[in-house]
C-alpha cells in the first residue's frame, strides 16, 4: 500500500514568466511581469512560435530544471531516469529528474536542480535512507517526519562537463553551464544539468525510489510506493546508452521492460534552442543515438504503454 510522506499547500509556490534571447553564441532570460500562481503557470504552458531556431526573442511561462544524474554502480555508469504520468498531455514517460523554479531562485536555478534530486530520488540501503550533499550544500531531507535518514553516511552530487553555449540570468552567467532549449509546446525554457552521484562505501542493498507529487484535493501529496519504484536505470558504455534499462532493488539490477516505452521531450532532437517534439519513442532514440535495440526478458505488462 503507497505510503504517504508529506501533503503541502500548492498555493505556496510562485513563479515569474520569463522574457528570453536567444542567439549563436548565448542565450539570456530575466523574469517578466507578476508572480504566477500554479495554475496561472499552467495557464501560460500553451504552444508558442518561432522562427528562427538560432536567434529570436520571446515570452514564456516559465523556467524549469532537469538533471541528468549519472550514477556509478558496480564499475558501471548509469544515468537515472524517473516514470511520469502527465495529464496535462495525456500520456506517460520516462524523463529526467525535472521541476518547476520558483520565482526567488530565478538567478540560482541549480538550487532548485538538486532540491529536486532530494524529493524525487530516494536512496535506500540497508541501515537506513542516504541523505545527500553537493559540495559544501547539504540537501534537504523533505521526508524527515516519515523516513529515518543515516546521520553517518551520504551520497555526493558532482558537476560534470558543462555546455559548449553559455546561459545567462539577466548579467549573471549561470557558471556550471547548463544545457538550454525552449520547449515551444509549452513556452517553457528548461535548463539541464549533468550531475554525478557517488554512494557512499558502506551503502549496502541498495534500492531506488522515485517519490513525485500529485493535487489531490486542493494539495500537493507525495507517496511512496515500494511496488513501483518507478525510477530506472539506463546502461552506458563509454557514456553512450547501450539499450540497457533496469530497476535496483536490495543491490540486485533487474532488467525493465521497454515495449511501448516513450521518453520526455529533452530526449528529442533539439534544432538549435528550439525542441519542438512532446516526446519520443524509445526506439527511435536509441537509432538516434546510433545503439539498435536487443531483445531482453519482457515482463508481462509493458514499463510505460502509449498514450
Amino acid at each position: 500500500m503507497p505510503r504517504t510522506l508529506i501533503r503541502k499547500d500548492p498555493s505556496n509556490f510562485k513563479t515569474l514568466p520569463l522574457f528570453v534571447e536567444a542567439g549563436p553564441d548565448g542565450l539570456r532570460y530575466q523574469s517578466l511581469g507578476q508572480p504566477l500562481n500554479f495554475r496561472q503557470m499552467l495557464e501560460r504552458r500553451r504552444p508558442v512560435e518561432v522562427a528562427d531556431s538560432s536567434r529570436f526573442a520571446v515570452e514564456l511561462a516559465n523556467l524549469g530544471v532537469s538533471v541528468r544524474l549519472t550514477l556509478r554502480l558496480q564499475g558501471r555508469d548509469y544515468w537515472l531516469l524517473v516514470r511520469q504520468r502527465r495529464p496535462d498531455r495525456g500520456d506517460t514517460v520516462l524523463k529526467l529528474i525535472s521541476g518547476y523554479v520558483p520565482a526567488h531562485e530565478l538567478n540560482l536555478p541549480l538550487l532548485t536542480a538538486i532540491q529536486e534530486v532530494a524529493e524525487e530520488c530516494l536512496l535506500e540501503s540497508a541501515d537506513g535512507w542516504l541523505s545527500g550533499r553537493f559540495a559544501d550544500t547539504w540537501l534537504p531531507t523533505p521526508y524527515q517526519g516519515a523516513l529515518r535518514y543515516r546521520e553517518a553516511s551520504h551520497f555526493r552530487l558532482s558537476p560534470l562537463s558543462g555546455a559548449a553555449r553559455p546561459v545567462q540570468c539577466g548579467n549573471l552567467t549561470l557558471l556550471e553551464r547548463p544545457r538550454a532549449y525552449v520547449h515551444l509546446p509549452t513556452a517553457s525554457l528548461q535548463l539541464v544539468y549533468d550531475l554525478s552521484l557517488e554512494l557512499p562505501r558502506d551503502a549496502r542493498q541498495l534500492s531506488l525510489f522515485h517519490v513525485d507529487e500529485c493535487l489531490e484535493d486542493g494539495q500537493l501529496v507525495a507517496r511512496l510506493e515500494r511496488r513501483r519504484p518507478d525510477i530506472y536505470l539506463l546502461a552506458l558504455q563509454r557514456g553512450v546508452p547501450n539499450g540497457g534499462l533496469f530497476t535496483l532493488r536490495k543491490g540486485e539490477l533487474l532488467p525493465a521492460n521497454t515495449r511501448g516505452l516513450w521518453l520526455s521531450e529533452s530526449f528529442a532532437e533539439q534544432d538549435g534552442w528550439l525542441v519542438r517534439d512532446e516526446r519520443v519513442r524509445w526506439k527511435d532514440w536509441l537509432r538516434r543515438c546510433g545503439v539498435q535495440p536487443q531483445p531482453q526478458p519482457q515482463p508481462r505488462r509493458a514499463l510505460v504503454g502509449a498514450s
